[in-house]
């Protein structure tokens, strides 16, 4: 299954910017489950210094900078990604280890379970109060199979909490989202997130994009997708499981991942610093279309 997906991202200024610095991570990493076919960089205006690295995680990072005047940044990264489609997964395998044992097995000398653990500390945006551990217990109860705990955490937050895209900023605490049960795709992850934390869990964020079909008969909109996110859970002898609880499902062929981190700050799509005083207008446009059916 061959996806194409445009990402476009507008910065209006208010007055000249002679200087910016910018981190793009919009190119999708290889992974067991896809394979980057084809990507191509639109910027204007033209960068005077463009770099591609790798960052900690193994996520593709693109750092640009411009070194003249300037009112408008446009960034346009146009990525082909091969999905391949998965067998129905065999549930029974997830089946069998408790969650407590698996955080009993995180820390036996195994170098297959050191860079998981790094991913068990809370972040600045997923902080652990006593409300969180209590709402993960509900989903982690005793001797309770790990990838089934998972699951119902993922569908416990679909259920209690309403998708509302303005309530929410990239710096509204975790702990307010899980007050009020509002928030967006990244509010929700970073919840299960400090959930399987504050039991002991290593989670990690993703950050991706879903397709979304359009209602039956109706012309696919241009424009109408938009960045994603979901939660990972590392489960000993399988690896890291995934899962969106925004929409209720393990993510599939719908899915395409960008990369992941501790939390969203590990993995912004775009973040910068300009040399200006006044304001801007942003636009964010996102593009995913099937290519064969």
């Amino acid at each position: 299954m061959l996806y194409r997906i445009i990402h476009t991202t507008e910065y209006t200024y208010a007055g000249s910017i002679s200087l910016c610095h910018n981190i793009a991570m919009l190119i999708p990493r290889d992974t067991d489950k896809q394979l980057r076919k084809k990507t191509v960089i639109n910027i204007s205006p033209e960068p005077g210094v463009m770099n591609e690295y790798e960052d900690f995680f193994g996520n593709k990072v693109l750092y640009f900078a411009i070194q003249h005047q300037h009112k408008k940044l446009s960034v346009t990264v146009t990525n082909e990604i091969e999905k391949q489609i998965q067998p129905a997964s065999a549930i029974n395998l997830y089946d069998n280890i408790a969650w407590e044992a698996a955080r009993l097995q995180l820390f036996e000398p195994n170098p297959n379970y050191i860079e998981s653990r790094q991913f068990i500390p809370e972040t600045s945006m997923t902080t652990i109060d006593e409300q969180i551990t209590l709402y993960a217990l509900q989903s982690f109860s005793p001797n309770k199979p790990i990838f089934e705990a998972a699951k119902d955490l993922m569908h416990r937050i679909f259920r209690d909490f309403k998708f509302d895209p303005d309530f929410s900023t990239v710096s509204t605490p975790v702990t307010e989202v899980m007050r009020l049960k509002r928030g967006v795709c990244q509010d929700f992850a970073h919840l299960a997130i400090a959930c399987l934390r504050s039991i002991g869990l290593p989670a990690r964020y993703v950050s991706g994009y879903i397709e979304t079909l359009p209602p039956p008969g109706k012309e696919k909109l241009v424009g109408v997708d938009a960045s994603h996110a979901w939660f990972s859970v590392f489960i000993p002898n399988l690896g890291w499981m995934d899962f969106d609880p925004t929409n209720n499902q393990i993510p599939g062929d719908q899915h395409v991942t960008i990369g992941w981190g501790r939390d969203y700050s590990d993995i912004t799509p775009l973040k910068g610093i300009i040399l200006s005083s006044g304001s801007h207008k942003l636009r964010v446009s996102v593009d995913v279309r099937r290519l064969n059916a």
